[in-house]
């Protein structure tokens, strides 16, 4: 029940930010969130999957985002099974950035991303290439005054360059990093025909030319080994909005809010989207994976102030352990990184 707190108590925090930019009830459906909840238990009371609970379904809630990107990859794990093993397909990984904006710019900036990214994909040696995406805004933002040895550590030729150190001064204290993650489906032979591969230094050049930025410096683009997608999965279905950068403070949570809503934040495309459509109408379930446990109980959970508390363990009739039982794994099986 740790993450479910956890989660549960940046809600908390969520409700003194939001109740400017929502209805009332919206509000109160997002007070309500997850204030009651349903778990399956085995014999042992130590495996546990959740069975029902009243979700308000917010974008911003991080209870609910949480959970929507662990269906997420799930799902995209399942599509990318299917594409692999039905339609021969091999996958690509890349991600597209450009500098940090500051929180004015950051709308415009996200629809210029995203006219940017539809003129890369128009570009004739990427048609030729890719057989369909998958793709996902991300926004973080940088609320850090000095450079710290993490950061240092992760972008030290950026930093290098400018001739900063540890503890100097962040240049992009109070910005914002829209980015783009893509899982690009391609043939097989693409990575062994010269005129069709793509280079990552070329599709730094399309990336500087769709977005008319040259001073964008980094692409990172990787082939997806074929039997370990799951860091790749995970960055593309991961939350658009870390709730550690969106509730840090009243201005920062109305940036995200008015450059998010309304906006698609996870696109499919080609084969993709096909598979997406299939994947709905529960014509892939055979890719799922059968949830081996058996369970026996039901454990109830109601919000107190600060923490979940158990209110009624109870045994499930025979019947009921037939319905929930030996069915196919679903998001609540996905072990948390």
């Amino acid at each position: 029940m740790e993450k479910y707190t956890e989660k549960k108590l940046k809600n908390q925090l969520l409700q003194t930010l939001i109740g400017k930019h929502v209805t009332d009830s919206t509000l109160l459906r997002i007070k309500e969130c997850n204030t009651f909840m349903l778990f399956l238990a085995d014999k042992t009371l130590e495996k546990t999957k959740l069975h029902g609970a009243n979700s308000c379904k917010h974008r911003f809630c991080p209870v609910c985002s949480w959970r929507k990107s662990r269906k997420n990859a799930l799902k995209i794990s399942i599509l990318m099974q299917y594409l692999r093993e039905e339609e021969n397909k091999e996958f690509v990984f890349l991600t597209l950035t450009a500098p940090n904006v500051t929180a004015d710019e950051l709308n415009d900036e996200i629809q210029h991303y995203n006219k940017s990214f539809k003129r890369l994909m128009e570009r004739k040696e990427v048609k030729a290439a890719v057989k369909g995406y998958v793709r996902k805004l991300e926004v973080t933002y940088d609320g850090k005054e000095s450079i710290t040895k993490s950061m240092y550590k992760h972008r030290t030729n950026y930093y290098k360059k400018r001739g900063l150190n540890i503890g100097d001064k962040n240049p992009n204290y109070d910005t914002y990093h829209p980015h783009f993650h893509v899982v690009l489906a391609v043939n097989k032979t693409y990575f062994n025909k010269p005129n069709v591969y793509i280079r990552q230094s070329r599709w730094l050049e399309l990336w500087q030319q769709s977005t008319k930025n040259p001073m964008i410096t980094q692409v990172d683009v990787r082939r997806v080994k074929h039997t370990d997608n799951k860091k790749e999965v995970s960055e593309i279905a991961k939350y658009s909005a870390k709730d550690s950068d969106y509730l840090q403070n009243e201005k920062v949570f109305d940036t995200f809010f008015n450059s998010l809503s309304g906006k698609r934040l996870i696109v499919y495309s080609g084969l993709f989207k096909e598979a997406s459509k299939m994947y709905d109408n529960k014509e892939l379930e055979k890719y799922k994976e059968m949830d081996p446990t058996q369970y026996i109980f039901l454990l109830f959970y109601h919000w107190g102030q600060t923490e979940y508390i158990q209110t009624e363990q109870k045994l499930m009739s025979e019947d009921m352990q037939k319905e929930v039982n030996n069915q196919m794994l679903d998001d609540e099986n996905i072990e948390e990184e």
